[in-house]
């Protein structure tokens, strides 16, 4: 079975600022200001071609940070990835133009990805039944709630039918009708052998679609393997950190955030 993304000791940076005068004087002077953050720290692996992989963790763990870099919206700080194929990313607002109408949203997001003006008035009436959004879809953006521009983003990326498929709390919005709709649909890629990316903080949703799952912490994997192995730790890990109380809860992350501002990306390659 081929690779469809290989990660490769890949560590993303950025900079926490107290005040916007010391973000200025970082662009301009050689001394740097603020505090560096690593939100991964040397991730590796690899993923294959039909491998449905969920993405699990706390937040604050690099679930979407990862997201965003194998969908090729942000570049790792090092380290490298590589990506077979078209990639696509289902975030709640990923991509999206508050000031234009969803109609518009989707010529300009289909625009972006390359196809003609001919693909996209065929493409159009299969996005908009699929968004099922009524007299809104010519509506502007800024006016759909969270759960409507969900529904857009997620119409928009399994219509342009991607390679790589990457899900970020994309059904964590609106209606149960809708996430059923959108199942349906995952499962019919699954199917067609595509590789998935899935970030959802339901467990229940994570156990009936994936496979695979990569566990985060602080912004480095703890386990991946096969979710039948990994969930289980998991799921007995959220247990016992619920039983902390909020000081216990507060050291923890705690030290999880400073491993990632004192993280040596050269100490890791």
């Amino acid at each position: 079975m081929d690779n469809s993304v290989v990660v490769n000791n890949i560590a993303k940076r950025y900079k926490l600022y107290t005040k916007q005068s010391e973000k200025i004087l970082d662009l301009i002077l050689p001394k740097s200001y603020g505090e560096e953050f690593y939100a991964l720290r040397g991730l590796s692996f690899e993923a294959k071609k039909g491998d449905v992989i969920g993405f699990i963790g706390v937040n604050g763990s690099g679930k979407s940070t990862l997201s965003n870099i194998i969908a090729g919206i942000v570049p790792p700080t090092y380290g490298n990835i590589k990506v077979n194929g078209q990639s696509a990313l289902i975030a709640v607002q990923s991509g999206l133009n508050n000031n234009l109408t969803g109609r518009e949203n989707i010529e300009l997001k289909c625009l972006m990805l390359g196809f003609t003006k001919e693909e996209i008035k065929t493409l159009e009436p299969e996005i908009i039944e699929f968004a099922d959004l009524g007299k809104f879809i010519d509506q502007p953006v800024k006016s759909y709630s969270s759960g409507m521009k969900s529904r857009l983003g997620f119409a928009i990326s399994v219509t342009i039918d991607p390679d790589i498929l990457i899900i970020d709390e994309a059904l964590s919005v609106g209606d149960k009708a809708f996430a059923a709709k959108c199942l349906d649909k995952m499962n019919e890629f699954k199917k067609q052998g595509k590789t998935i990316f899935f970030v959802s903080h339901s467990i229940g949703q994570m156990k009936e679609f994936c496979e695979k799952a990569l566990w985060l912490e602080f912004g480095k994997i703890k386990e991946y393997g096969n979710i039948q192995d990994v969930m289980p730790k998991y799921e007995a890990f959220l247990q016992d950190y619920k039983k902390m109380s909020k000081k216990e809860q507060k050291v923890f992350r705690e030290k999880g955030t400073n491993l990632q501002s004192e993280y040596n990306h050269q100490q890791s390659s």
